[in-house]
């Protein structure tokens, strides 16, 4: 069964309008009373109209009413999830290698859950017919830019990943109409990011944004753009160690999603790389 629906709202509430809040605020506090309400049974018990319930599955993404009170009961059939947890002072090693994969794991699910397959079925052929991709980010966000370069080398697909503004802004402004250029930024406002998006429209290139589910500058300005889980941080999970995870899941997806549609020639070029490797690192 289809879910996520939760993890969606929880992920979109702060920013929603004020009577689109109001029936979010309901689902998430009585979901199995949602789960059994009709549009106007809602809209009565989070006192509101229809016409904002209807907003409300719009602004999400949904298809419908009826979609979204299938991944809310998606939510509800699963198991009890234990969520992130954040480690204390004096924590033992035994318990941080516990919460880090729960939290790992945890991360992972929520973005598989909140994925738009048709906006993952658009990218994937936008980076296919993409005669060069340009990746690009900051920080945590540009080790998630090198491992996405490094994946698509290896299957003949022209790929780069500067971390230099200067750089970048150098190269897309001489890339061609046919390039993919891809930012990577979880908040989805982080000026460079936004920047060298702007440049790459400018110039008519086709943009992918990946950052966290919700509005953001990011998502607004590409042309297509894949979401991670959004979920409150704590301290030292702040670092970018659950993004960054998630970041990287989708960039698998992505590599995979373009593979099985060249799978005879992907397998030929993954081969000829992991050959060429194993000779420059075999003793003489």
């Amino acid at each position: 069964m289809a879910a996520g629906g939760i993890k969606i709202l929880e992920n979109s509430i702060e920013k929603l309008p004020q009577s689109e809040r109001k029936i979010a605020s309901f689902i998430l506090s009585h979901p199995q009373e949602f789960v059994n309400s009709t549009v106007k049974q809602l809209s009565t018990l989070a006192e509101t109209s229809d016409a904002a319930v209807i907003r409300l599955c719009k602004s999400l993404g949904f298809k419908g009413y009826q979609d979204l009170k299938l991944r809310v009961a998606g939510d509800l059939a699963k198991t009890e999830q234990q969520g992130y947890r954040d480690i204390e002072p004096n924590e033992t090693i035994y318990s941080i290698v516990e919460k880090t994969t729960s939290n790992s794991l945890q991360i992972i699910r929520d973005t598989s859950e909140i994925i738009d397959y048709e906006a993952l079925g658009e990218a994937i052929s936008l980076l296919n017919k993409a005669k060069s991709i340009h990746f690009c980010g900051v920080g945590a966000s540009g080790i998630v830019a090198a491992d996405a370069q490094q994946k698509f080398l290896r299957v003949n697909k022209t790929a780069t990943a500067f971390t230099d503004m200067h750089m970048i802004a150098t190269l897309i402004a001489n890339a061609d109409r046919n390039d993919v250029v891809f930012g990577v930024s979880f908040s989805g406002e982080t000026k460079e990011i936004l920047n060298v998006v702007t440049l790459a429209k400018e110039r008519g290139v086709k943009t992918i944004g990946l950052t966290h589910f919700g509005q953001s500058a990011l998502s607004a300005l590409c042309d297509v753009c894949l979401y991670t889980s959004y979920s409150n941080e704590a301290p030292f999970r702040s670092a970018a160690t659950s993004s960054r995870l998630a970041q990287l899941h989708m960039i698998d997806i992505l590599f995979l999603g373009m593979s099985a549609g060249n799978y005879e020639e992907t397998v030929q070029y993954i081969d000829s790389t992991r050959e060429a490797i194993r000779k420059m690192t075999k003793k003489k």
